[in-house]
């Protein structure tokens, strides 16, 4: 199953309490669904937990079933359908519209007063047309309808609830969408889904971790590899050094000390050179000492 059925499966725990809360989230459905006409309620979806909530939401908020049910046990999507115009009529006035002159939908915030209204209106739009991407592979929570005013406004709705959805268009609808884990996984708490919010975040952390593994054995590999090509200078012109003049006897006696150590110990780390030195120097010191050995020529 994917992280967004889980999700998805978690909001449709909550409690139908309420007939106003209920009625809240059947308005996000709806305007969310596949249709929502004069003619017709058609509400697709393949969650098995949304499907098996959606008959009892309805009940609740509008004392009506639907005339079109999934078939018993099936799998994959399933299509809820009312066409009965008393039933519509019903619908339609609970929202405060017209079922005959209602051109396009919008918003009717007079239903959304209370808090626990507009939080299970949310939940019901993202049941019913949201979906979240898996944590582990990027991070995309998305709300789609084909009402553009609609979309409009639950933004607003959004914003004045503390959030910042950014918007887009595809295939003809609208889009509201969070590509942050922090915005995705604060949408989850308030909207009754804590353990997908904790998911989200515990993938957050883990990822952050393996990435800052990552840049630090970059990091030491870059340094070795350093440590490596400098310390295979070094041994290059003391080897130029024997071959020009027969022998290290010709270099000053610090320098002669730091190029034995370092033909001794061909991959240690200036550090470490400089802590194997009779008498001990510091880092610096040897590095200078190193230095003189990559130039060194006797003058004439």
């Amino acid at each position: 199953m994917s992280f967004s059925a889980d999700a998805k499966r978690e909001l449709c725990r909550d409690r139908l309490d309420s007939k106003e809360a209920a009625a809240a989230e059947c308005y996000g459905v709806l305007l969310y669904c596949h249709s929502f006409t004069a003619q017709e309620v058609r509400i697709i979806s393949a969650s098995p937990d949304f499907a098996a909530r959606l008959p009892r939401l309805f009940r609740k908020a509008f004392s009506l079933t639907f005339d079109k049910l999934p078939p018993e046990g099936a799998a994959g999507k399933q299509s809820f359908v009312i066409r009965d115009g008393e039933k519509l009529r019903r619908i339609f006035e609970t929202f405060g519209l017209e079922i005959g002159s209602t051109i396009s939908h919008h918003v009717n915030f007079g239903v959304l007063e209370e808090e626990r209204c507009r939080t299970a209106f949310i939940r019901g739009a993202f049941l019913a047309g949201g979906s979240v991407t898996d944590p582990e592979k990027r991070y995309h929570l998305e709300l789609a309808t084909a009402h553009q005013s609609v979309s409009r406004e639950v933004y607003a709705l959004l914003l004045d609830m503390g959030f910042s959805p950014r918007q887009t268009q595809r295939a003809g609808n609208a889009l509201l969408y969070f590509k942050q884990a922090d915005a995705i996984a604060d949408f989850f708490t308030a909207f009754g889904a804590p353990t997908t919010a904790m998911s989200i975040m515990t993938a957050k952390v883990e990822k952050e971790m393996r990435n800052t593994v990552t840049r630090q054995i970059n990091c030491d590999s870059a340094n070795a590899d350093k440590t490596v090509a400098a310390a295979q200078e070094q041994l290059a012109a003391i080897r130029r050094i024997v071959r020009d003049y027969g022998s290290l006897d010709v270099l000053p006696e610090p320098l002669k000390d730091a190029a034995l150590l370092r033909i001794t110990n061909p991959e240690a780390s200036l550090a470490d050179l400089a802590q194997l030195s009779v008498p001990a120097v510091s880092k610096s010191c040897l590095s200078h000492r190193l230095k003189k050995i990559l130039s060194f020529k006797i003058e004439e």
